[in-house]
């Protein structure tokens, strides 16, 4: 392989591995060159990621040495991702009877998704997380969108017990827009004792399913990194959960003008 076809695919398979760290010799073995040509691909790609904005490349030294590549965001980069998402919410044919926003086609658009789970894992990037959870629909694809860039699992919260999930742990929650107490489940294989856990949902109002899945957290002698939302919609009263980030904020739905008041949520507010 000629260095020019070297250095395609090592970008390639770079970008294919983040945040996982990557053997030197194996590398070196995979390209049949020595480790001293890889390490000079490795200078000339770390100078373009960086000055490109696409990621941090970090080399370890020693016999066992590696290297790491880190996606990176700009907060310029982000801000303008997330006003072109905060566009596409303003649309009018949005909104549903009884005020619901339609966010299926957003989140359905992987573009869209890749964006967000950019935007949520640079927020946590000096964060320790080992498993990313969400809870069943909306949230999914998101939660696979930032575990697939932290390069960690993601487990998906239900709210009735699946056959196939083997034995499941229950938890009961308010919720925070009706005050109706309700029930999720998550199967008592997807979390271990002491794991790290960022909390990912699509749409937050009264905070009630975050609370639950936080409930699920500790009910599983785990720990909370973080909680991140797609979109916190107007609610009136007290949230059950104020430790979160959100992209985007929605103060206020005019059903009879169509109109959505869609604001940057609160990741933006020291940046």
């Amino acid at each position: 392989m000629k260095r020019n076809e070297r250095l395609v695919d090592f970008t390639n398979f770079l970008i294919n591995n983040p945040n996982k760290m990557l053997n030197l010799n194996e590398i070196s073995k995979r390209y049949e060159v020595a480790k001293s040509s890889i390490s000079e691909d490795l200078v000339f790609i770390k100078h373009v990621f960086e000055n490109q904005g696409v990621g941090i490349v970090e080399t370890f030294p020693g016999s066992l040495g590696g290297v790491r590549f880190t996606p990176y965001i700009s907060d310029d980069a982000s801000r303008a991702m997330t006003e072109e998402l905060a566009d596409l919410l303003r649309e009018e044919n949005r909104i549903l009877p009884g005020g619901y926003i339609y966010l299926s086609d957003i989140l359905g658009t992987p573009s869209n998704l890749k964006k967000i789970g950019q935007i949520i894992a640079h927020e946590f990037r000096e964060k320790q997380v080992d498993v990313v959870m969400t809870i069943a629909t909306k949230g999914i694809p998101i939660a696979q969108s930032v575990a697939e860039i932290l390069d960690v699992p993601f487990v998906i919260v239900r709210r009735d017990p699946k056959v196939t999930e083997g034995a499941t742990l229950n938890v009961n929650y308010m919720s925070g827009s009706s005050s109706r107490v309700e029930n999720m489940t998550l199967s008592k294989r997807s979390l271990s004792i002491g794991q790290n856990v960022l909390i990912v949902d699509d749409f937050m109002k009264g905070a009630g399913t975050i609370n639950g899945m936080k409930s699920l957290v500790y009910e599983f002698n785990c720990f909370l990194t973080g909680v991140a939302v797609f979109l916190e919609g107007p609610f009136k009263g007290e949230r059950l959960a104020d430790d979160y980030r959100s992209l985007l904020k929605v103060d206020s739905i005019d059903i009879a003008s169509r109109t959505i008041d869609v604001k940057l949520g609160n990741i933006f507010d020291e940046k």
